[in-house]
């Protein structure tokens, strides 16, 4: 009677065990089931399993101590990890514990029981490995059968080195066929990178524990007829064989068996996640520099805005002043590109036809670019996306004054849209969810660029135009808006071969919306009147402000003051709610900053509402008006004025609300 395999599944989730024990048995294993840590020890106790699904996460105890029990006590049971909360250091904490496989939830069953069929066939090859010495001509045959089923690169060396064996994997996975690795060292599939990490490694001569596993190398594939030469990331374990000659009473070294696997994927997805993690941590930064530089420059536009009520347009330093103002509104607009790409935040989203979004932003920018070829192929009844229209406009202006630096004597210019369905396997690497996406592509015939170039092309402040032809915001607030929106944005590049930028951006069911966008955006940040283009509107009541830096502070205090009002002051959360308490019949407004050590703008705003349900509140602050900005305002919140502002755009948002 044949061996029926037997599964143990460990998760906390009952439904997902009890559905794998159903599929599994369908498929003709042995399942059983452990709703827990507990469980899972209790089962393996008292019966031995030839695969564990094991979740990481569990009430009880983590996966990790599972699998440490289960090396201690049945080391050949194998163990393929399944969690929603993967890690690179989860997933290589994993496989340095013996993990033979990992993957993350949601998955396919499919998917899963392909894994499930090779980790059992691995684990039946490897036992079988280990009685080659005394039962090879037995086995031979069985043996050839499993290891060429294998997706692995499963061979064995001579004393120096030179293949004996190698199963057809080697085909598939790096060109060649296996007789023509037969009698070749080694070292002739080695990249020469790796060769001194090779040594004593692909030719190991240890057994048991001892011998090398885990190790990661680079081979080389078949060279293309280009010239060209791929290479093909594994992982390789080996061992040592040993066996008795005739003429011998001791055993000797006969060669070495091993087996080398493709980690490609494995590396793409470690990559992917240690590229999220380097924009998030970049984004943060970017994030905090941009809103201490709005601060900064609040406290300039302030000053400047109190010189302009004691001077005219005659006064001899009337276009200097202007011109430190100006300068200003660059400086913001370069750190709002910044919130941009570190915050994201969608002012004014709407159902929107890509198609004509497209044209129109093309339209104003294609009316001096005459030397380039504009091809266009949009999809018919294109799927409608629920998007900032401005912000993605933004991000089309970048792609296309990207493309044409990139054709400095013009060329070719191909925009294109199509609807599409991503799955699980293609959005999980960028953390969006699998669905109905409608595809942007931008491609130009330009220049390209090196893989190199392609890495760091979203980070802030990468740009590979000579000093002073660009901030290298461009792209980085093109990443953070998609980002923002849900959705993906791609390069694919080649040196002298062009350039394609592809936009994924989720569909909705909703009818496009044909009204114009919201005009003024002064609030945001969107607009900045130039000095004496609206008046100063005057008022009389009292304001409390409330900011942790004393520049903010002070030349805030003169702008109200100038404006009209009477103004009580605030240092910090705390001290906010204890001046609003004793003058809360007398503060008609309060200006609150959100950022703001001890107790944020958020927190002091709830207790000064429990104090007075009607309180007025304008929140200020140096991030857009996106995530914690958004969450006050939806509390109720009365206006959002983003730093730097002028004495005009705060008079103004100041009069709506108190006259609203």
């Amino acid at each position: 009677m044949s061996h029926v395999p037997k599964i143990l599944i460990v998760d906390d989730e009952s439904r997902m065990c009890d559905s794998l024990k159903i599929l599994l048995s369908r498929e003709g294993y042995e399942a059983q089931t452990g709703y827990s840590g507990k469980e899972a020890i209790e089962c393996l106790s008292r019966d031995s399993f030839d695969l564990v699904l094991l979740d990481i996460v569990m009430p009880d105890m983590t996966g990790h101590q599972i699998m440490d029990y289960i090396n201690s006590q049945n080391p050949e049971t194998l163990v393929i990890v399944m969690t929603g909360h993967v890690s690179v250091d989860s997933a290589v904490e994993s496989l340095r514990r013996g993990a033979y496989d990992y993957f993350r939830k949601p998955f396919d069953f499919e998917q899963l029981l392909t894994r499930v069929k090779n980790a059992l066939n691995h684990n039946k090859l490897k036992k079988e490995n280990e009685l080659i010495n005394v039962r090879l001509e037995l086995t031979e045959k069985r043996c050839q059968y499993l290891i060429n089923a294998s997706p692995d690169i499963i061979y064995t060396l001579d004393h120096d080195g030179e293949f004996t064996f190698i199963n057809g994997a080697v085909e598939s996975l790096l060109g060649y066929k296996s007789d023509q690795l037969i009698g070749k060292h080694y070292t002739s599939i080695v990249f020469e990178e790796d060769m001194d990490k090779a040594k004593n490694i692909f030719n190991e001569r240890r057994t048991g524990g001892r011998a090398t596993t885990g190790v990661e190398l680079n081979l080389k594939c078949l060279q293309q007829h280009d010239g060209h030469k791929e290479i093909l990331a594994v992982e390789l374990k080996s061992m040592g064989m040993y066996d008795r000659p005739v003429d011998q009473k001791e055993k000797a070294f006969m060669g070495t068996y091993g087996v080398a696997r493709d980690i490609t994927d494995r590396k793409r997805l470690e990559a992917q996640l240690l590229q999220a993690q380097k924009m998030e941590a970049i984004g943060t930064l970017a994030g905090g520099i941009a809103h201490d530089f709005n601060n900064l420059l609040m406290g300039i536009q302030g000053h400047t805005s109190l010189m302009f009520l004691d001077i005219d347009s005659d006064h001899p330093n009337f276009e200097h002043i202007k011109g430190v103002e100006d300068l200003v509104k660059r400086g913001s607009d370069l750190t709002r590109q910044l919130l941009g790409f570190a915050r994201g935040g969608k002012y004014e989203v709407r159902p929107t036809d890509i198609n004509e979004l497209i044209e129109k932003s093309f339209e104003m920018f294609g009316r001096t670019k005459k030397e380039i070829r504009v091809h266009r192929k949009y999809q018919k009844d294109i799927w409608t996306v629920e998007v900032d229209r401005g912000q993605i406009e933004q991000v089309l202006l970048n792609l296309y004054v990207n493309a044409w630096q990139a054709m400095p004597g013009g060329g070719d210019l191909y925009l294109q849209t199509e609807n599409v369905r991503l799955d699980e396997k293609y959005v999980s690497p960028f953390g969006a969810k699998p669905g109905n996406y409608v595809e942007v592509s931008v491609t130009d015939t330009g220049v390209g660029m090196d893989e190199k170039t392609q890495q760091r092309i979203f980070e802030p402040f990468f740009t590979t135009k000579e000093m002073g032809r660009g901030t290298g915001l461009g792209l980085a607030s093109a990443y953070g808006i998609i980002n923002n929106h849900g959705g993906i944005i791609n390069i694919c590049s080649e040196k002298g071969r062009g350039t394609t930028f592809t936009i994924y951006l989720p569909a909705v069911e909703a009818v496009v919306s044909l009204r114009p966008p919201a005009a003024d955006y002064a609030s945001e940040g969107e607009q900045r009147p130039e000095a004496g283009e609206k008046e100063i509107q005057q008022g009389h009541e009292t304001i409390l402000l409330v900011d942790d830096e004393d520049m903010i502070i002070d030349v805030g205090q003169d702008m109200l003051r100038a404006a009209g009002y009477e103004v009580l002051l605030a240092r910090n959360g705390k001290e906010a709610i204890e001046v609003y308490e004793k003058n809360k019949d007398k503060v008609a407004l309060v200006i609150l900053d959100m950022i703001m050590p001890d107790m944020g703008g958020g927190e002091a705003y709830d207790r000064m509402k429990e104090i007075n349900p009607d309180i007025k509140v304008l929140l200020s602050s140096g991030y857009s008006i996106n995530g914690q900005a958004s969450e006050i305002l939806d509390r109720g919140c009365d206006g959002f004025i983003q730093k730097p502002f002028n004495m005009s755009q705060v008079s103004q948002r100041i009069r709506e609300i108190l006259d609203s």
